[in-house]
């Protein structure tokens, strides 16, 4: 059984810091940082299993253009324990306890190449995105991003809403080829960019496995973070939103769905 409770105490945020040196192989946020975020409107929540801290998410106040919202920073999971459903869990978990607070909307950020978490942030949880950051953090040196410019996504996961697809006309689905080693990759983007405008639809690939392919082939992986780079970007900058990421059953690469924002309709929800 997985428990999910509040963490307050300084020692509860010391095992929170014992367990990011475990996900990430680098130093954690400051107690001092943490504790004075969650005596201050921000929130920390622990999954335990046999009494083990195994998962944690760590949130703070947000504040842009007259709004308020939770800014969700991390979100880790003990390597033993992943894949378990536990980060869906904590974010079900922080959605309750938010809305609680009083906050609408939840932000944070993911590296848009990391299906998985694509998955899970667009499809499973209902968030949407039209926001790129580039090289969002700077070089990082720990595992998963080392190497590679750490852009991101800016999700917002309007808590007290959800969005409905209104008909929609046609799609366009941007190619990919295999390269060596039977790995997939983006042809010349270009052409393809001037064509979308007229459809409602795009659905942008991504590498299914994202680290494997960094571990195999890493300026192929620097290929697929400038081409998707410039990609999402003249989508947003054309009004698209990202909506969900489907899983394809066989091959590769999975796909994003962009729709232009117009087709998104907004329905006000009490839980």
């Amino acid at each position: 059984m997985i428990e999910i409770r509040t963490l307050h105490t300084i020692h509860e945020l010391q095992l929170v810091q014992k367990l990011e040196k475990t996900v990430w192989e680098m130093e954690p946020i400051p107690i001092h940082q943490t504790a004075t975020a969650v005596r201050n409107g921000g929130l920390m929540l622990g999954a335990f299993i046999e009494g083990e801290l195994v998962g944690f998410s760590y949130s703070f106040p947000g504040y842009s253009d007259g709004n308020i919202y939770l800014c969700s920073h991390m979100l880790g999971v003990h390597p033993d324990y992943q894949h378990k459903g536990i980060g869906k869990k904590l974010k079900e978990a922080q959605k309750a306890a938010a809305l609680k607070m009083g906050y609408k909307l939840l932000t944070w950020t993911y590296d848009p190449l990391e299906s998985r978490n694509a998955y899970l942030n667009l499809s499973k949880l209902g968030g949407i995105c039209s926001t790129y950051i580039e090289n969002c953090y700077g070089d990082m040196d720990d595992s998963l991003n080392k190497g590679l410019p750490t852009d991101r996504f800016k999700l917002e996961w309007w808590i007290d809403r959800r969005f409905n697809l209104l008909d929609t006309g046609k799609a366009y689905r941007i190619p990919w080829e295999y390269a060596k080693k039977e790995m997939p990759k983006l042809a010349n983007i270009e052409s393809h960019l001037s064509e979308i405008e007229d459809h409602d639809i795009v659905f942008v690939p991504v590498p299914a496995f994202f680290q494997q392919m960094k571990q195999k082939d890493n300026m192929l992986v620097i290929d697929w973070r400038m081409k998707t780079r410039n990609i999402f970007q003249t989508l947003f900058s054309k009004g698209y939103v990202a909506i969900a990421l489907e899983k394809e059953q066989e091959g590769p690469v999975h796909y994003y769905k962009l729709v232009k924002r117009e087709l998104l309709e907004a329905e006000k929800h009490a839980n």
